[in-house]
């Protein structure tokens, strides 16, 4: 079954340069097609290993069910930060020291790479530098400590600054928060911009992109046949990149993760000099509660704040009202700004929060369970299933040694199971 999307009325979507402006219109897949790879979703990861495989010669066809950034590619909070969800003791614990540093380096590389896409195909889509993790309590601030020295002693990343109640001042004016940790290589984007820039690209490079087709099917072996409601695609090689919107295409994968609903509003434009006075150096912040309250500033001066998760898939009930206070808690002078954008989408999440990267067959490939940090791994993985199908396996195998397990509880029971669970963190968070 696949998820439906609550509805949204997203700033990004409103404020990216509209499909047709900027392409000729993409059509459905009709009759019957062929290409060296086939890869299902144009979202970031798709689009990313369209792109580099299209730059090693492979002729590429995407096979997207609505349109281009239509999953969380194009709604996600647009952070993009190093890690994975997981924490590095996790990783160590599931792969060993030596792959955990090798996953931490490789998403580091991914900062870089999304950058470097960035300059190489001039995509505009107001990056700006500068990430925060923020502590709202003393625990929170002990645990950002700790992380530092993890990051310094440990993984040699020096772009980690700690920082003190006065000290954070200079990033974001908020008296809810008493100390932070400060990234400077890390950052943000506008996401439906940047993977619309990324769609452009693939498609100067040869990549044929098919929207408002559903891969429905697909039969593996010496060649794979994908159908559509419409026609049918035949490759040398499949690539499954539709995360939490992948559905019952691949039954496998789907026991391996959840899609969990987050939210985001977009204020009205504020003065810029007042939107400055919020966020003095433009980052992105984000506290470290388990349920999380993430936000930076737009390129036109609107907070853009989000948080809160339904792990239940209902969306939550006066959704811009109930975010709304949650950004007054933290900045209680916007008491006077309307809100003119509420949205949601869903992140897929593993079991562990790791990323599941894998093979289900010689020829097919598979991305998903970002869990949250996908802004950059997803391009990273693009890249890395271009190189394991042109035969340098070694990386790409780096993240697939990650053990991954099924959500228990079966098809029935395992979304209610994991309310009941998240009710536990929710409750460690207001304690």
């Amino acid at each position: 079954m696949r998820l439906s999307d609550p509805p949204a009325r997203s700033y990004y979507a409103a404020s990216a340069p509209a499909v047709q402006s900027v392409a000729p219109p993409r059509m459905p897949l009709e009759g019957e097609h062929r290409a060296d790879v086939c890869v299902v979703g144009a979202g970031i990861a798709g689009l990313s290993t369209a792109l580099h495989l299209a730059k090693r010669g492979y002729s590429v066809a995407v096979l997207e069910a609505r349109h281009v950034g239509y999953g969380a590619s194009g709604r996600s909070g647009g952070q993009t930060i190093f890690g994975l969800a997981a924490s590095q003791q996790k990783l160590i614990g599931l792969v060993g020291r030596a792959d955990a540093h090798r996953l931490f380096d490789l998403t580091v590389e991914a900062l870089d790479l999304t950058q470097s896409l960035i300059r190489e195909h001039a995509i505009d889509c107001d990056y700006r530098p500068n990430h925060l993790h923020v502590a709202i309590k003393a625990r929170h601030q002990a645990e950002l400590e700790a992380w530092w020295h993890e990051l310094h002693d440990e993984y040699g990343y020096d772009s980690v600054h700690l920082l003190d109640r006065d000290a954070l001042q200079a990033h974001v004016t908020s008296e809810r928060y008493i100390g932070g940790l400060l990234d400077t290589r890390s950052g943000h984007l506008h996401p439906l911009k940047f993977t619309q820039g990324l769609a452009h690209a693939a498609e100067t490079a040869g990549v044929r992109i098919f929207e408002d087709s559903p891969a429905l099917e697909y039969h593996d072996g010496r060649e794979v046949r994908v159908r559509t409601p419409r026609g049918e695609l035949r490759a040398g090689h499949l690539v499954l990149c539709g995360n939490a919107y992948l559905g019952s295409l691949a039954p496998t994968l789907a026991r391996r993760i959840l899609g969990v609903g987050t939210y985001i509003i977009g204020t009205e434009p504020l003065d810029p000099q007042r939107a400055r006075s919020l966020m003095p150096s433009n980052a992105a912040v984000s506290d470290i509660n388990w349920v999380l309250d993430y936000f930076r500033l737009s390129a036109d001066h609107r907070v853009l704040f989000g948080g809160r998760v339904s792990y239940s898939t209902v969306e939550p009930p006066r959704l811009a009202q109930s975010m709304r206070r949650r950004m007054l808690r933290v900045f209680p002078g916007l008491a006077d700004i309307a809100v003119d954008y509420a949205w949601g989408g869903y992140v897929d999440i593993t079991l562990s929060r790791a990323t599941d990267f894998g093979r289900l067959a010689p020829n097919v490939y598979y991305m998903q369970g970002f869990s949250g940090h996908g802004m950059v791994l997803t391009a990273l993985g693009g890249k890395l299933v271009a190189e394991a199908l042109a035969g340098t396996v070694e990386r790409f195998d780096v993240f697939a040694r990650i053990p991954h397990r099924d959500f228990p509880g079966g098809p029935l029971f395992r979304r209610p199971s994991l309310v009941l669970a998240m009710m536990v963190y929710r409750l460690r968070d207001l304690l």
